[in-house]
């Protein structure tokens, strides 16, 4: 059998440090958990003033190349920023937006990444339409692109896509001459009700169902390296919806800590029970997995198409990260006892995020069905 794991390299650079250490502090500061909650009621389900200082740290140009108005560390450096907006619950549309410029850099044109990546530089939305489905592991799409003299038209709607009510633009899949293809459509071009808003178990999030149908576009509008894009956007949002998941699951320890070792129960801290310290050290150690996974998963990722060793580690990240945040969630219910079936307990707040998180971007069991074919012979 060969080794398919023998590349486990790990580095955390000094510009992922800083990172780290600028985001702690920001999302510390702009998403405490009375903040959260406060904004679960609202239509967009993030501060705009948040997402403006974020764009003016230059967050959404880390991944952007210099010559588009970004920093050019990477898709690698997002990493250490998504994993601490995950561990304080702060939703903004950064991840849809980071995947969304991605497709572009890795499938577009010199004039698409011209106009779009310097706007998302300067804190334009852009968000990703795959899903006809629920299904992430569909390797076709119902939507199709006609044509009609020198246009195209395209006919079908999206599921799902994040925060499709404040984008400024949207990636989508659809057929066209017999080939799956990425279409840039500027968010102007959609029809007044094209947009129908959806609830979702993570409260936090937002997404609506995207009705493409009439929507004229150019060929012009299809990014020529489609395939290799789609391909490497798949496995991208699993590394950061890993990451966030990661940092959720952090999040969900201090919880369970804290409680464990204020609540009394017969007279004792009901931390000192070996039923309640057990779990809990086992949520440690799944997170300290994952973390090892996504950090991993960050060095061995580039601006190249993905090779093997990052398909792999993108997959591995993504099972141990939404699995960990699934039992640290669930044990933050169990453990807080009745309480934790309530809504006004923190802890159901991780559960939706686990629960959530778990099906976007491929589940545990679907990663693993692929990671059995290019791990074993």
């Amino acid at each position: 059998m060969t080794s398919r794991t023998a590349n486990m390299a790990f580095a955390f650079t000094d510009e992922q440090a800083m990172i780290l250490d600028s985001a702690k502090s920001f999302c510390a500061d702009k998403s405490d958990i009375g903040t959260v909650r406060s904004l679960i009621a609202s239509d967009n389900g993030y501060n705009q003033q948040v997402w403006s200082e974020m764009v003016e740290l230059g967050w959404t140009g880390i991944a952007i190349p210099e010559q588009y108005g970004g920093s050019e560390l990477g898709i690698g450096s997002t990493v250490a920023l998504i994993e601490s907006m995950g561990r304080h619950l702060l939703s903004t549309p950064y991840i849809a937006t980071t995947l969304a410029s991605q497709a572009i850099m890795r499938g577009g044109s010199d004039q698409h990444k011209t106009h779009w990546l310097p706007q998302v530089a300067e804190g334009s939305i852009g968000t990703l339409a795959l899903l006809d489905n629920e299904d992430w592991g569909a390797i076709t799409t119902s939507c199709n692109l006609s044509e009609s003299g020198d246009k195209l038209i395209l006919e079908g709607s999206k599921l799902l896509v994040s925060d499709a009510a404040v984008a400024d633009f949207f990636i989508v899949s659809a057929n066209h001459n017999g080939a799956q293809v990425l279409v840039l459509v500027a968010a102007s071009s959609l029809s007044p009700d094209a947009l129908s808003r959806k609830v979702l178990i993570d409260e936090t999030k937002r997404a609506c169902t995207v009705n493409f149908s009439g929507v004229e576009v150019t060929p012009n509008d299809i990014l020529p390296q489609s395939e290799t894009a789609l391909r490497d956007i798949k496995l991208i949002g699993a590394l950061l919806i890993a990451a966030e998941s990661t940092g959720t699951c952090a999040a969900t320890l201090d919880t369970v800590v804290s409680y464990l070792t204020s609540r009394i129960q017969f007279g004792r801290l009901i931390g000192s029970y070996q039923a309640l310290k057990h779990p809990t050290v086992d949520i440690l150690i799944q997170m300290d997995s994952a973390r090892s996974l996504i950090y991993h998963a960050a060095t061995v990722i580039s601006v190249q198409p993905l090779d093997q060793d990052a398909e792999i580690a993108c997959r591995m990240a993504k099972a141990q990260a939404t699995e960990a945040l699934l039992f640290a969630g669930d044990r933050a219910i169990q453990f807080h006892g009745g309480m934790g079936f309530t809504y006004d307990c923190d802890a159901q707040l991780f559960l939706r995020r686990a629960l959530g998180s778990q099906h976007q971007y491929g589940d545990a069991q679907h990663h693993r069905l692929h990671l059995a074919g290019l791990l074993l012979d």
